[in-house]
This record gives C-alpha cells, sequence and structure tokens, in this order.
C-alpha cells in the first residue's frame, strides 16, 4: 500500500506536505488552545509535523494515519527528533474508515479529503472519533476568484471549477452540515510558493542522482512545466485554509 511514486519522490523533501509554513502551523496550534494531553487523530498525516509539533509545543497525544510509506517513516524519524516518540505514533495505511478506539479531542483531515469522499463525509468520519464538545479540523482548497474558463481550472488540477467554493461559499456549507465554524487559518502565496517550489529542486536533484529510472521522463516533465503552471494558475487562483468546526 502506497501513495504513486511520483508524488513521493516530488515531495521527499517536504516537512509539511500542504501550503502551510511552520509559522501558520504554529498558528493553528495556538488557536485551537491546545492542552496538554489532549488527543489528537490525524488521518493522512503525511510527514507527521503537525502531530509532532503540537507535542513538543503543547504536550498533545496524537496518531496519524497515512498511505505513503515513505512519509510515515519520515514522521517517525521526526517524532524521535523533537523527542516526543512517546506522545505520537505513526501508522502506515489506508485512513478511509480509521475510527480511534479511543475518543480525541481534535480529529483531523487536513488536505486529504478524498479519504471520506469528500468534505461531508469526511466530517462523518472525523466525528465518529470525537468526544463530545470536541473540534474537526478540515483543511481544503478554495477559489481565490473563480477561473473564467474550465481549462484554467483544470491548469489548478481540479478537475472543473465545481470543484471548489469561493471562501464564502466554503464557509457556508459547513453550515449546512450542521457544524459551526470556530476558527480557521487561511495559507497566503508565500505558503504555496513553498510547497511547490521545493518540489523542483527535488526533482532536479533526483533526477541527477537516477538517470537511468524508469520516471526520468515523467519527472522531467514536472520539472519542465510545473513553476510556470504554478505562477500562472495555482498562485493565482486556489487558496487553502485549515477550518477548526464544531458541531451545532
Amino acid at each position: 500500500m502506497d501513495i504513486p511514486r511520483i508524488f513521493n519522490i516530488m515531495e521527499s523533501a517536504h516537512r509539511i506536505h500542504n501550503p502551510f509554513t511552520p509559522e501558520k502551523l504554529a498558528t493553528l496550534g495556538e488557536a485551537l488552545r491546545l492542552k496538554k494531553g489532549d488527543r489528537v487523530l490525524d488521518l493522512g498525516s503525511g510527514s507527521g509535523e503537525m502531530l509532532c509539533t503540537w507535542a513538543r509545543d503543547y504536550g498533545v497525544i496524537g496518531t496519524g494515519i497515512d498511505m505513503s510509506q515513505l512519509f510515515t517513516e519520515q514522521a517517525k524519524l521526526r517524532a524521535e527528533e523533537l523527542c516526543v516518540a512517546d506522545q505520537v505514533k505513526f501508522i502506515h495505511g489506508d485512513a478511509t474508515g480509521y475510527v480511534s478506539d479511543e475518543k480525541v479531542s481534535v480529529a483531523a483531515c487536513v488536505g486529504a479529503s478524498w479519504i471520506g469522499g469528500g468534505v461531508a463525509g469526511t466530517i462523518e468520519l472525523l466525528a465518529r472519533s470525537l468526544r463530545i464538545g470536541g473540534i474537526i479540523l478540515i483543511g481544503e482548497p478554495y477559489w481565490r476568484q473563480l477561473p473564467p474558463t474550465e481549462n484554467i481550472a483544470k491548469e489548478c488540477l481540479a478537475h472543473s471549477v465545481s470543484d471548489f467554493l469561493i471562501l464564502p461559499e466554503l464557509l457556508v456549507s459547513f453550515g449546512r452540515f450542521g457544524y459551526d465554524v470556530v476558527e480557521m487559518v487561511l495559507a497566503d502565496q508565500d505558503g504555496w510558493d513553498r510547497y511547490e517550489a521545493v518540489k523542483w529542486l527535488t526533482m532536479r536533484r533526483w533526477l541527477e542522482a537516477n538517470p537511468g529510472d524508469e520516471l526520468v521522463k515523467d519527472v522531467r516533465a514536472k520539472l519542465t512545466s510545473e513553476p510556470e503552471r504554478h505562477v500562472a494558475y495555482t498562485r493565482e487562483y486556489l487558496g487553502w485554509g485549515v477550518f477548526a468546526l464544531m458541531l451545532r
């Protein structure tokens, strides 16, 4: 079980697999008013930066599940590096349908709502692990401005303009699911640059080190096209944020 290999290659140098910077991640932890001993579940935990830094800074206890074997191993190493391996554990596996044995204070899926078949299904899944009065975290894209054509939406790696909402409509949609939005932290263009641009040097170094690999043509194509695509489309049209929800 693993994610497609090209994503492991492109994001192998990432600690955060979304447009958040370490500062934004710290802001989110502070905004949630986390306390020592709070339990946090993270579906699609990537390289574990959220759980590990929150365990260090706030004393939380956490479990993360991710399909990438590489990212899961990186998360375990990060926990050891930050001396929180006794507070967090990382499981290599499919988070689809995962429910915690113990109820948690925060149930998160930050940028991987495909796990629940979309936002509504992911919220429903996370709620099954949540204690009464707990907080759900959802990380989702939204349109900073509506793309004028379907082709531009596709250049933002969406299938269609209808894939995402503008920010006010996204917040309204959470209310329709029966939740209050109680906090939010939004990525900015610098965060998008950090998320995307880190891939470019990673791909270049990988190409230099693996000239005979079967994915050389695919990685070369990505490295050639991604910088221009990012600055022309993703950076201008696509926003991203983490939204904290509580049941009404």
